[in-house]
């Protein structure tokens, strides 16, 4: 991790001020100050260089990271980006009764914020950001317990169109085909993310080119045509978010290559 110099917390993340009032907002943005490093692609440490178990965590500003957990020859993958937060560290060891290896695989150039002992003292004044920050932490256990849910559906296409669908809302783009999302997924990263092999991810993939659900671009990036499965339909531009950081300006975005190096 290269260390740069401490930036306002608010310059990095401006969603997390969505609660401050604008007479706190400034005072706020000069007083919560974080450490700003970047991550080349690669394994990752997770913090190892900063061992203390009082530093809250690391918020995720620009990229993505993949989170893998393996159990036997089985490996369950997460997707972490823009506005994540984590804690790789632990204030005591995991219990040895299930053998499991956590990994951590930068897939893009990242880059993350440590929050560190100073930033935790200072949250106290500042609850609004407290909140904020416990809202990330909901809405990564929201998106795992849909992962886990898509993960037990009973056919390997359904897992991964409703798959496509969940990663759209964070990454999507509405085009006028349909949604595209500019990640450029290997059938093996697929597998690991809904829980098949990648034989299997293929010929669900072929099947659902075949009916016109899924489209692989030319670029290696995916299309969704159709409307969100899982949830009443009403149109894709209600799923899709607007905040868009990692992506840029509509009509910019590159495809981002996610495979594990």
């Amino acid at each position: 991790m290269h260390v740069r110099r401490k930036l306002p917390l608010l310059d990095l993340d401006p969603d997390l001020g969505l609660l401050l009032p604008e007479d706190r907002r400034e005072l706020c943005r000069r007083e919560l100050l974080v450490e700003p490093s970047r991550l080349p692609r690669g394994p990752w440490s997770a913090g190892g260089e900063r061992p203390d178990p009082e530093h809250p965590g690391l918020l995720l500003i620009e990229g993505v990271i993949a989170r893998e957990v393996v159990v036997s020859d089985t490996i369950s993958t997460e997707l972490l980006g823009p506005g994540d937060v984590v804690r790789p560290w632990s204030l005591q060891a995991a219990p040895a009764m299930l053998q499991a290896e956590i990994r951590w695989s930068v897939l893009t150039e990242s880059r993350v914020a440590l929050l560190d002992r100073r930033f935790g003292a200072q949250l106290g004044d500042w609850p609004e950001i407290a909140v904020a920050l416990l809202d990330r932490l909901n809405e990564r256990a929201h998106r795992l317990a849909l992962t886990q849910a898509i993960s037990q559906l009973n056919r390997v296409d359904r897992r991964l169109l409703s798959l496509f669908w969940h990663l759209a809302e964070r990454w999507g783009r509405i085009t006028t085909e349909g949604v595209a999302i500019p990640l450029t997924l290997s059938h093996r990263m697929l597998g690991q993310l809904v829980g098949a092999r990648r034989p299997t991810v293929s010929t669900a993939i072929g099947e659902l080119a075949a009916r016109g659900e899924l489209v692989r671009r030319g670029d290696g990036s995916w299309l969704l045509p159709g409307e969100p499965v899982g949830a009443p339909s009403g149109g894709a531009e209600r799923v899709v978010p607007v905040r868009r950081r990692l992506l840029g300006p509509p009509g910019t975005a590159k495809p981002v290559r996610l495979e594990a190096p």
